[in-house]
């Protein structure tokens, strides 16, 4: 059997950081678009959280618990959240790059890095402002309850077998969940034409569309975060093969991971904000102080055992070095298993 060990969600390609410039480490060194100083003080009261998916899903989740803490902890007055959701996050991307407002922040992370790149999307992600990483979180394979597939082998089996027969279902295309199915396939000994060929991959703009066609029987297996699917993974309406971290999680302790059920993949999906591009540097200095305060918070780190997120955290500079190396990982993989040209 082929293996292919695969990092993505924590690897940082630091060699990359030459060949692309994120706008936001230019942008903050001259003067803000009303005259004043790049350096001044900027105060921000009112916070905009844009979700760029529909709701039900991680995003959503993230969204609504930062939009929820923010104003808890009266770290800001309001922080309403906008869903927009279509094409892995690009549709929001795109509107973000017309936003003037520096008081916005937008949900995104390696779903959009990949949907950057399936969508060809004229809007990227260098465009904008990076302000922080704040999560990452191993994705679990599931099935429904009454499944004829009883390990991941089984199904993965059937997939390189029956090929387009069998229908995975999760998130956006080229997004983490996307990028998972054609690793396992990879693994499993198929290369790039082949996973193109046989995978059979139904794209969701949000958690909740995923996870009716899986509990309708309508798709033979799904992919999304844990924490999406908990809930029916306990109630016995989803049965867990398999979590992409490198250890059992603790939500699920007795489900293997993807790796010990014989295909050497590992992949993490991590989540953060970004701002619009060209702010200055004290716009991007509060936007980071937010959230900084939010992450310190005890309600934020109680939020995280709930939801089962693992603390990423990371801001400035660190933050800009592994987006752009994680840019360029995702970019090569895509390509490597066939999902982009």
């Amino acid at each position: 059997m082929k293996k292919s060990r695969t990092r993505i969600g924590t690897l940082v390609a630091l060699a990359a950081a030459a060949a692309l410039t994120l706008t936001s480490c230019a942008g903050g060194s001259g003067p803000a678009a009303d005259g004043t100083g790049a350096d001044e003080p900027a105060t921000i009261s009112d916070l905009k959280i844009v979700v760029p998916a529909d709701p039900g899903g991680g995003w959503d989740q993230t969204g609504r618990a930062l939009s929820q803490l923010v104003t808890q902890e009266k770290i800001v007055d309001s922080a309403p959240v906008t869903n927009v959701g279509g094409a892995g996050g690009t549709v929001g991307l795109a509107q973000l790059a017309n936003e003037k407002d520096a008081n916005t922040l937008m949900v995104m992370g390696l779903v959009m890095v990949g949907a950057v790149e399936t969508n060809a999307s004229a809007v990227r992600i260098e465009d904008m402002t990076p302000i922080a990483r704040l999560t990452d979180e191993p994705l679990v394979v599931v099935v429904p309850a009454d499944s004829k597939y009883d390990t991941l082998e089984d199904l993965v089996e059937d997939v390189v077998d029956k090929g387009q027969a069998v229908t995975i279902t999760g998130g956006s295309a080229g997004g983490a969940d996307h990028i998972l199915a054609g690793l396992m396939l990879e693994a499993a000994g198929l290369d790039g034409t082949e996973i193109a060929e046989k995978l059979n991959y139904t794209p969701n703009s949000g958690g909740g569309e995923a996870t009716s066609l899986i509990l309708g029987g309508k798709v033979a297996a799904g992919i999304s975060g844990v924490g999406e699917f908990l809930q029916h993974i306990e109630a016995g309406t989803m049965k867990a093969l398999a979590v992409s971290s490198e250890k059992p999680v603790s939500q699920l302790p007795k489900v293997p991971t993807v790796t010990d059920a014989g295909y050497d993949v590992v992949l993490t999906n991590w989540r953060g904000v970004i701002a619009p591009g060209g702010i200055s540097d004290g716009e991007r200095e509060e936007l980071v102080r937010i959230v900084t305060e939010l992450h310190d918070s005890s309600a934020w780190t109680k939020e995280l055992e709930t939801r089962g997120w693992t603390d990423a955290f990371l801001t400035g500079a660190e933050f800009d070095d592994f987006l752009t190396g994680n840019i360029s990982d995702v970019t090569a993989t895509l390509k490597n298993i066939g999902l982009v040209g």
